[in-house]
């Protein structure tokens, strides 16, 4: 998964330009270095997630840890250059047991998390809170096109963890994430607590293929003290590395650092190029329509269930959105009594 950015080897440059100093939330920002083959994207949210996670008033921990998933869904799902899905979801044995996000190219998102409330314990990390299990990337092309799906194993890791061996093992491309989530407080009357976060992914695409080899893959039945497969990385990526390294969580969600400051601040010696920014947007895809289709699907003794004083009423996990139908409406078949 790369960057949507022009052919690199296009001749005509954009002007050279100060860096915006105006922040833009909501946004996926693609950039590259090229005097180090570093590509990568920049993610900004903030009403966006809020969004989000206010419409289920998760707990801090959970919310910290959705918004994660949020923004590493964003950073991904971003390079798709057709209007499919990208799908992040992670099923495992800890605290928080599911999280969904949904990311319908090109800019709409939506997210849930499951989780037991009474093993939410103070100061568990990410990877505590997702314990052990899998997380699951899946490209939706469409109904007629097949899926592709990437999966991880988590084994008490978080989520930046994840991606690293996602792309060490599938993608096989040198790769760098770092995610910041944290709310932020806006006072005034009714003031309270705002989800803000950020997150960058750099990627090393040198043209040479053979300057992003890395080490080999450990098979796992190899001997006592054989000797393990090395690689000397290329000095841009080390350089690369070294810049991302430094990235703070307070730099990456910052509402009055613009992520194109926040870049120049990294790569200014250099050069970065930035691209034009993809907007993105909370928004469900629910609706009494595709509510209806689905409880179609259901066996009839299924959709009898289903009733409740008279009617059937479904919740949209996504959205918390309240759909009620009529037994007539949901399709349940009259009882012969």
């Amino acid at each position: 998964m790369t960057s949507q950015t022009p052919d690199p080897h296009t001749p005509e440059m954009p002007p050279v330009r100060a860096p915006s100093a105006v922040p833009i939330d909501d946004s996926v920002l693609p950039f590259e270095v090229g005097a180090l083959d570093l590509r990568g994207r920049l993610t900004r949210l903030g009403p966006s997630l809020d969004e989000l996670l206010e419409k289920h008033a998760y707990p801090t921990p959970v919310g910290k840890l959705l918004g994660e998933a949020v923004v590493l869904a964003t950073l991904l799902g971003s390079a798709l250059k057709f209007e499919g899905r990208f799908i992040l979801q992670t099923q495992t044995d800890g605290p928080v047991s599911l999280l969904i996000v949904d990311f319908q190219a090109p800019d709409r998102l939506r997210a849930y998390a499951r989780f037991d409330e009474s093993r939410l314990e103070p100061g568990l990390s990410s990877g505590a809170l997702l314990g052990k299990g899998h997380l699951a990337m899946t490209i939706d092309q469409g109904p007629d096109m097949s899926r592709y799906q990437g999966l991880v194993a988590l084994d008490g890791g978080g989520l930046e963890e994840a991606a690293h061996e996602y792309f060490l093992r599938s993608e096989q491309i040198p790769t760098k994430v770092r995610l910041a989530v944290g709310e932020e407080w806006r006072g005034g009357e009714g003031g309270r607590h705002h989800w803000r976060a950020g997150g960058m992914l750099l990627q090393f695409l040198p043209k040479a293929p053979e300057r992003a080899r890395q080490p080999d893959l450990h098979p796992g039945d190899a001997p006592e003290g054989a000797e393990v497969h090395a690689v000397t990385e290329d000095d841009a990526w080390v350089e690369g590395q070294s810049l991302i390294g430094t990235v703070e969580d307070i730099e990456l969600i910052d509402p009055d650092l613009s992520g194109e400051r926040l870049l120049y601040r990294l790569f200014h010696e250099r050069g970065v190029r930035v691209f034009s920014s993809l907007p993105l947007r909370a928004q469900c895809s629910c609706s009494r329509e595709a509510v209806s289709g689905m409880l179609s699907r259901f066996s009839p003794q299924d959709r009898a269930d289903m009733v409740k004083d008279d009617k059937v009423v479904v919740t949209c996990e996504f959205c918390s959105s309240v759909y009620e139908f009529t037994p007539e409406e949901a399709g349940v078949e009259p009882s012969d009594s």
